[in-house]
């Protein structure tokens, strides 16, 4: 959420960073709103000052043991309506105007390149060389399905499309990269949290997901719940309404957690697989900091979320997003791409942003510092990355010209097992 006092004194920037990110907004609608707030505010304290001193006016004639006049009375009455009036104009005001800016995406870093769309993100660097494998190497979900270990027939008859079932090794293998990852980034100094999958809807609006990404929740009919599309929903409203102290920060956590999302604006893409389901696992790492190091703990998160990526030996790059291409909440966005050898191209497997004050404004999330004064903290999160991204680049880069699937070596201590070979 944008500070509106920021907004007031930088019109034309806003705009300019608003166009930036594709979208036009009309601020004057806005400031002609905090114009008219203003106004009845001041009305209010007016009206309020004066229903103050004829109330006790009114007392001093009672102690006096005196009554007060009809009209004195009379006046108080439509004071009071009038107040409750005003009352009313303020709040409707003040949630047109919060409304207006909670549909307002964040400004962009200085440092984010400029662009309508994905093709103006920039390659920043590329980690490990793709493999050249002998024979054609084939898709995850077809490498899954022959060894047993997939399964998106019974999938589709138990939950429809976009759903996977794991089988045998599979399921090893599933939770041998979760634990993986929880504890490689424990050793880096993050705390592990586990939270519900199931949050309200102030914790959806905190992180930016409502009122603009709605359609693509779940949500419970009948109860103020969603199932979360990220852990990054509940843990970082785990300090909302907060003041931290300064000697807290930075606080890392990390958390694994099912994901639930809709997938609404991805119709025809990706349907075969665990590229793009709506179900998935994903370890997230969450930062919270003070404003004036963020950007360098988005290097540092990008660094931890691809430290996990070079350890099983899997090829990746680092993108920088452009201003079109960037998530809803955030100010400036690297993602991780991975190689997926049976198309032969980088997909996503991690998204670190930093989002700034944003989010903890709208969290009202703030760090208390030495010479007492306050002031909102900063959020940062990435994927740590997503589990089934990663269980598909492994088959994909680890297959063998037999069928079998070499396990990466830093995963065979909680597998058990080093090779998935086909089932006679």
């Amino acid at each position: 959420m944008l500070d509106m006092k920021f907004i007031r004194e930088n019109v034309e920037f806003v705009k300019q960073a608003m166009l930036s990110r594709n979208k036009n907004v009309d601020l004057e609608q806005l400031l002609k709103w905090d114009i008219e707030r203003k106004a009845v505010i001041s009305e209010l304290e007016s009206l309020r000052l004066k229903r103050n001193k004829e109330s006790e006016q009114i007392g001093n004639l009672k102690r006096d043991g005196k009554e007060a006049s009809q009209d004195i009375l009379a006046e108080i009455n439509e004071l009071r309506n009038v107040i409750q009036q005003q009352e009313k104009q303020l709040l409707m005001i003040e949630n047109q105007m919060d409304d207006f800016l909670l549909n307002l995406p964040n400004i962009p870093d200085d440092s984010v390149p400029i662009g309508k769309d994905e093709k103006y993100n920039k390659v920043i660097k590329l980690i490990g060389n793709p493999k050249e494998f002998s024979f054609k190497p084939r898709h995850h979900w077809e490498i899954g399905e022959k060894l047993g270990i997939l399964d998106f027939e019974i999938a589709s008859k138990i939950s429809g499309t976009r759903f996977s079932v794991f089988k045998n090794e599979g399921c090893a293998l599933e939770r041998a990269i979760v634990s993986f990852f929880l504890d490689t980034h424990k050793e880096r100094g993050y705390q592990e949290i586990m939270t519900p999958y199931l949050v309200n809807s102030a914790s959806m609006r905190g992180t930016g997901q409502l009122p603009k990404f709605g359609e693509d929740a779940f949500k419970c009919e009948g109860d103020d719940l969603y199932l979360i599309p990220t852990a990054e929903v509940p843990v970082t409203n785990i300090y909302r309404d907060d003041i931290l102290d300064e000697s807290k920060l930075p606080q890392n956590f990390v958390s694994y957690s099912s994901c639930f999302r809709r997938e609404s604006g991805t119709y025809g893409k990706d349907t075969k697989g665990l590229i793009r389901n709506h179900q998935f696992d994903k370890v997230e790492l969450v930062k919270f900091v003070e404003a004036k190091n963020s950007n360098m703990h988005l290097e540092s998160l990008v660094c931890d979320a691809g430290h996990v990526l070079e350890l099983l030996g899997l090829p990746y790059r680092v993108v920088l997003l452009s201003t079109g291409d960037m998530g809803f909440s955030s100010a400036k966005t690297y993602d991780l791409e991975v190689w997926l050898s049976g198309d032969s191209i980088y997909r996503e497997i991690s998204s670190c942003s930093n989002f700034k004050d944003f989010q903890a404004r709208r969290m009202n999330i703030k760090v208390k510092y030495k010479d007492k004064k306050k002031e909102f903290l900063h959020t940062l999160n990435g994927s740590g990355v997503a589990v089934g991204r990663t269980f598909a680049a492994i088959l994909e880069y680890y297959q063998q010209e037999d069928g079998s699937v070499m396990v990466p070596e830093v995963l065979r201590k909680y597998t058990n097992f080093d090779v998935i070979k086909p089932k006679k």
